[in-house]
């Protein structure tokens, strides 16, 4: 059986970035925690940690760490049912999960907020593009994720979430300018037109152009803006054209306008709530919330 206090250590120094970091958090010296690391490694007989600068884990590494927070999460549940059982209130528990920008502010935290309430649990949410959110559940930071990606992991299930539905928009003077005399949208003057994009990681202008113009790779000028309020704000103020989720424009009123570059052409991105096969009791109730919300969202 392995050593908890060895897992313990494991887990603090990649939470904490640093072996440094993790011997504050848990109150050891920086030579215990090495210890213990050395001692896990040799009693499974390989690498967990690839040490330097940031000291991230080996494939092994992130097994036992997908591991790890599975049997935290399994003690959490057994202390809280404890708890409930004698009459005093729950602890709270963490829950790590990886969501994109627009998922987490557009549906996902509305949806579950009165679960989270409900059963006591507290998101630690890392946020990044839905094509890399996957990466997160695979290196065991996060116990779920919002991914475009249909496929299980192994161990994983992959559930259908819906179909998030995103349109080219920009301030009315800025799209005129992309119009011909007719009214239709010019490709050329388009890509002379800066773009409002989210993150490098973002491909959603790309899709649109690809989908609706059957451009390939196209160059273009663009801002990154990784705020979802300054983002749309960026668009409103006529610093270039960009893609928005629909329920972000439904929810636009009384602010400065946005109009549709290509009135009716939109850009549907299919997600999935990737989780563990076997969960634990609070990981199952976000998973629930999760589904529920959006099963709320495409009725």
């Amino acid at each position: 059986m392995l050593d908890g206090k060895q897992l313990e250590a494991l887990a603090a120094v990649l939470e904490h970035g640093g072996f440094g970091p993790a011997a504050g958090a848990l109150n050891l010296t920086l030579a215990a925690v090495s210890l213990r690391i050395k001692s896990l490694e040799a009693t499974l007989g390989q690498r967990l940690l690839v040490r330097g600068k940031v000291v991230r884990a080996t494939a092994a590494g992130q097994a036992l760490l997908a591991h790890i927070k599975q049997l935290q999460l399994m003690e959490a549940d057994l202390l809280s049912d404890s708890a409930t059982g004698r009459g005093v209130v729950a602890q709270l528990q963490r829950l790590s999960v990886a969501v994109n920008a627009d998922s987490l502010s557009s549906w996902l935290l509305p949806g579950v907020a009165p679960a989270l309430a409900r059963h006591h649990l507290l998101l630690d949410v890392v946020i990044d593009d839905q094509e890399h959110t996957h990466e997160f559940l695979k290196s065991g930071d996060v116990v779920a994720c919002v991914s475009t990606h249909p496929a299980p992991m192994r161990g994983c299930v992959a559930e259908p979430l819906g179909v998030m539905r995103y349109r080219c928009v920009g301030a009315p003077a800025l799209v005129r300018k992309c119009q011909t005399k007719t009214g239709a949208v010019s490709p050329h003057r388009l890509l002379a037109t800066p773009a409002v994009i989210f993150n490098r990681k973002d491909g959603l202008q790309d899709l649109f152009l690809s989908q609706h113009f059957g451009l390939q790779t196209p160059q273009y000028p663009r801002h990154f803006v990784p705020a979802v309020d300054a983002f749309e704000s960026a668009l409103a103020n006529g610093m270039g054209w960009g893609m928005v989720h629909e329920l972000h424009l439904s929810a636009r009123s009384g602010r400065l306008p946005l109009v549709e570059m290509l009135p009716g052409s939109t850009v549907d991105v299919p997600l999935y709530w990737h989780h563990w096969a076997r969960e634990p009791a609070s990981a199952q109730r976000l998973t629930q919330a999760v589904k529920h919300a959006a099963k709320a969202l495409s009725a």
